[in-house]
């Protein structure tokens, strides 16, 4: 048993340096896949800044458009606040015409119901 223990245990003397050709490559190897892992990195960094870019200048044409429209809609509130403004004495005036109407319509309803009275007197009067 002892025997395939040190089998499987490698000696300091069995252990051997690559050659000096395999270490130059192995390095080029890394180098060469580190230079393509930091390329792909810095590529996927710029795509996210110019995509960050092309967001920032959809977003401020957006508020562009949206501070005209709130312009347009700004200057049509103070035209109709103009016309409202014009309108005014006339909505006073019609005011006025539906108070009177108003007065004048109870002023009916007295004169109808006084009337009433003095047709009832006057039959009561008749029949006498």
């Amino acid at each position: 048993m002892r025997r395939l223990n040190d089998a499987a245990v490698e000696t300091a003397e069995e252990a051997k340096e690559p050659a000096e050709a395999d270490i130059n490559e192995l390095c080029r190897d890394m180098f060469s896949k580190m230079a393509t892992y930091l390329t792909g990195e810095l590529t996927a960094t710029s795509e996210d800044y110019k995509l960050l870019e092309n967001m920032n200048k959809l977003t401020s044409l957006k508020y562009l458009e949206m501070k005209d429209i709130a312009i347009n809609i700004s200057r049509n509130l103070k035209d109709l606040n103009q016309k409202y403004a014009g309108l005014q004495p006339y909505l006073d005036q019609i005011n006025v015409i539906e108070e009177q109407v108003a007065a004048l319509e109870q002023a009916a309803y007295k004169l109808d119901a006084y009337s009433k009275k003095l047709e009832a007197k006057y039959k009561k009067l008749e029949k006498r």
